[in-house]
């Protein structure tokens, strides 16, 4: 195929948890079931592989490279890795999302493999492992944006088990066996335990208005005001557990396979390894897997490391990932200003504020590219545009 540059369509993921207006927005396509648009996937992944506007017509994204992998990948990115790497999304999250992790790239390979070997299906509702890919992740946030991110550090835990009444018990058992032994504790309880716990806890934060710092305006946006009665979904001890992190427009934060994690709240744009292997343990209509959860956990207290963005040229400001599967960068163009460069890699530019053109293409916002690897090209700002770069990073052999 001549075409180097084309304009990518992806797929809308229609999760409860989703917002109604942000993707749709950003798409410029109405809503008029009210459903929630929770996220808009980029990239070939086997559940929701793109479209490119070719010279032939709309064809899958998947069908072009395997037309002539090498040279739409670059040659060292397909030998290394045998297909596009990474999966580029918009998220809007509404609702708070499940207690999850992610494995390593190896335990993802193993799992794949069990549960292929048992006969679930892929599309199976408990399958845990969709592929055999580990699954690494980066978010920038489009605004104010709430996640829960790792275990908070040891002494700030305590404080929390200490100053909190109903998880006085719990305190013995986090200095005698750690954060493995707290963690694995009140996840395996029984739900009545649970529910002793718990309820009393939120019926008490339901009386207070917090902060959104504070695990207590989580619970309230959670429950809406209302009382629960019984089985108490036990994701909430992680509101407790987990550090609280706030990021602002632009700044990003990076999750390794074994992270525990959750998002609470706000837009971002993620860039992760082509990958939907996600380990769930509460807060979540989805399938719920404990123990698999725990025999990932990397069980240790993080501060929160915030990633902000540093100029590279022209515009230029890149994100640095500890991983050699993606990178990303955001641009910003002006009316008329040019960004000029050569991919190394397959390229994605994803618009999201304005309009530039590329050869004889205009992308406006919430339109892709796709730059084909070894391909010189011209981005030109039609109107003040803000934009986002994923490509893969140079391979050194």
């Amino acid at each position: 195929m001549k075409q180097k540059i084309f304009k990518l369509t992806g797929s809308v993921q229609h999760y409860a948890w989703g917002g109604y207006n942000y993707i749709t927005q950003l798409l410029g396509i109405e809503n008029t079931e009210q459903k929630p648009f929770a996220e808009y996937w980029l990239g070939t992944h086997r559940n929701a592989p793109g479209m490119l506007e070719t010279d032939e017509g709309l064809q899958n994204w998947v069908t072009v490279i395997q037309q002539n992998p090498e040279e739409q990948l670059g040659e060292k990115v397909y030998k290394r890795f045998g297909e596009l790497p990474y999966l580029l999304k918009v998220l809007d999250v509404r609702d708070m999302l499940s207690i999850q992790v992610h494995p390593t790239k190896e335990e993802a390979e193993k799992g794949f493999k069990d549960e292929e070997d048992r006969g679930i299906p892929i599309t199976a509702p408990n399958r845990n492992y969709k592929d055999k890919n580990h699954k690494p992740e980066v978010m920038i946030a489009l605004g104010e944006f709430w996640l829960l991110h790792g275990f908070k550090m040891e002494g700030e835990l305590k404080i929390v088990l200490q100053n909190i009444p109903e998880f006085a018990a719990l305190l013995p058992i986090f200095s005698n066996s750690g954060y493995k032994g707290l963690y694995s504790y009140v996840m395996q309880m029984q739900q009545t335990d649970v529910d002793t716990i718990l309820l009393p806890l939120i019926k008490r934060e339901l009386k207070v208005s917090h902060a959104k710092e504070c695990p207590g305006y989580w619970i309230n946006k959670l429950y809406d005001g209302k009382e629960p009665t019984e089985n108490i979904d036990r994701g909430i001890f992680s509101i407790y557990f987990f550090n609280i992190v706030k990021l602002n427009k632009g700044e990003g934060i990076f999750q390794v396979a074994g992270l525990p994690h959750a998002y609470l709240e706000g837009q971002n744009v993620e860039l992760m390894v082509n990958s939907d292997n996600v380990l769930r343990g509460g807060l979540t209509p989805k399938h719920i897997d404990v123990t698999e959860l725990l025999k990932h956990i990397d069980f240790k207290g993080i501060v929160p490391n915030i990633l902000i963005a540093k100029d590279n040229f022209e515009g230029e400001l890149n994100y640095e990932i500890p991983v050699p599967d993606f990178g990303i960068c955001e641009l910003k163009l002006s009316n008329g200003h040019e960004y000029i460069s050569r991919s190394y890699s397959v390229e994605i530019f994803l618009v999201m504020e304005g309009e530039i053109s590329c050869e004889q293409l205009n992308c406006k916002k919430g339109e892709a590219l796709v730059i084909v690897a070894d391909t010189d090209y011209t981005l030109r700002g039609v109107f003040d545009s803000l934009l986002y770069k994923a490509f893969v990073p140079h391979i050194n052999e």
